[in-house]
């Protein structure tokens, strides 16, 4: 098993880990030294144990903020897919309306004696 010096807020650990987790253990080392290290800037010098308390909590305090962001994610994930979902089972129905019969027999018949005037007008022309 692996062992490890990490440095936490300004003070060193010897901490051991399981083969090939060294890179996690290093970035899990890096989040506390930050954290530990913006408590001690805004508290000054405190005890080991309190250190650790403090940048763990404000560790703890990042993760439940992601995890309501996720969970708000998850559920409107989950309302767009019900929504889809009732789209799909219930089409909803487009009506196209249909030109009556009598009305295009009437715009052919309109057409038809614009072409005959515009004949007789060629004719009268030429």
């Amino acid at each position: 098993m692996p062992e490890m010096r990490i440095t936490i807020g300004g003070r060193e650990f010897e901490v051991a880990c399981q083969e090939g987790e060294e890179q996690f253990l290093r970035s899990a080392a890096q989040l506390l030294d930050s954290e530990a290290s913006a408590v001690i800037s805004q508290s000054g010098r405190m005890p080991e144990a309190r250190m650790l308390l403090m940048a763990g909590l404000m560790i703890a305090d990042k993760a439940a903020g992601l995890e309501d962001k996720l969970r708000e994610v998850e559920e409107r994930a989950m309302l767009a897919e019900r929504v889809a979902a009732n789209a799909r089972a219930n089409p909803e129905r487009v009506e196209v309306p249909v030109i009556p019969d009598v009305v295009t027999d009437t715009l052919a018949e309109i057409a038809a004696r614009a072409e005959s005037l515009a004949a007789r007008l060629e004719e009268r022309a030429g």
